[in-house]
C-alpha cells in the first residue's frame, strides 16, 4: 500500500510521500484561481469550483473564499450552498447530501494527528471520513471533526464544535455539540424563533 492508498483507507500515512504533496499543490493552484477570480465572472467561477469539487450536483454555489486540501475527496449533492470561507480538509472522504446550506466560516476537518507527541512528531497523520445528510443547515463558525456523521434534516447552531454523530431531525448546538431538541410539525409555522410566516412558503 502506498501512502495515498493508506490515506484513503483511513490508516496512518505520511502526507509528503507518493505524490500527495504534488496533488495538494495542484489543488492549491485551482483554489487560488477560484478565490482570485472577479465576482463579475460568474461563468468562470462556476466552472472553476466544479473543477475543484470531485462530485457535485447540477446546482452548486460556493462563495469566495473557499479552501480545501484535494477537492477530489469532496462529494456534494443537489442544491448545495456554502457561504464565505468554507474550509474542508478532505484527506478522507467528505460526503454531503442534497439541499445543504453552510453558513460563513465553517470548517470541516477529516484530518488529525496522534495524541502522543512521539507518534505525532513521526509525521504520521490520519483522515477519517465525514458524512452530512440531506436538508442540513450548518450555522456560522461551526467546526466538524473527523469521523462525524450528521443525519438528515439537522440544524447545527452557530459556533458549534461537532465531535460526535448527530441523529436525524435534531437541532444541536454547543461545544461539544449536543442535541437541544428535535424538529416537530410546529416548527413549520415559524421562520425565526416565535415569528410566524405571513406567506405560504410552499408556493
Amino acid at each position: 500500500m502506498n501512502q495515498k492508498e493508506r490515506m484513503l483507507a483511513e490508516l496512518p500515512y505520511r502526507a509528503w510521500l507518493d505524490g500527495l504533496a504534488e496533488e495538494r499543490q495542484e489543488a492549491k493552484k485551482k483554489v487560488f484561481r477560484f478565490n482570485h477570480t472577479s465576482p463579475e465572472n460568474q461563468e468562470t467561477l462556476d466552472r472553476l469550483i466544479r473543477e475543484i469539487i470531485g462530485v457535485h450536483g447540477e446546482h452548486l454555489t460556493v462563495e469566495q473564499p473557499f479552501h480545501c486540501d484535494y477537492g477530489s475527496n469532496i462529494e456534494v449533492g443537489e442544491n448545495f450552498f456554502a457561504n464565505y470561507n468554507l474550509t474542508i480538509l478532505d484527506v478522507a472522504k467528505v460526503v454531503i447530501g442534497s439541499n445543504v446550506q453552510i453558513a460563513p466560516n465553517v470548517s470541516i476537518y477529516t484530518a488529525g494527528h496522534p495524541l502522543d507527541p512521539e507518534a505525532r512528531n513521526s509525521g504520521y497523520e490520519y483522515g477519517i471520513g465525514i458524512t452530512i445528510g440531506d436538508n442540513v443547515w450548518i450555522g456560522g463558525n461551526t467546526v466538524i471533526n473527523p469521523g462525524v456523521h450528521i443525519g438528515d434534516n439537522v440544524v447545527i447552531g452557530s459556533g458549534s464544535v461537532v465531535t460526535r454523530d448527530i441523529p436525524d431531525n435534531a437541532i444541536a448546538v454547543g461545544n461539544p455539540c449536543k442535541v437541544l431538541r428535535y424538529l416537530t410539525e410546529e416548527d413549520k409555522k415559524y421562520y425565526y424563533k416565535d415569528r410566524e410566516f405571513d406567506v405560504d412558503f410552499r408556493e
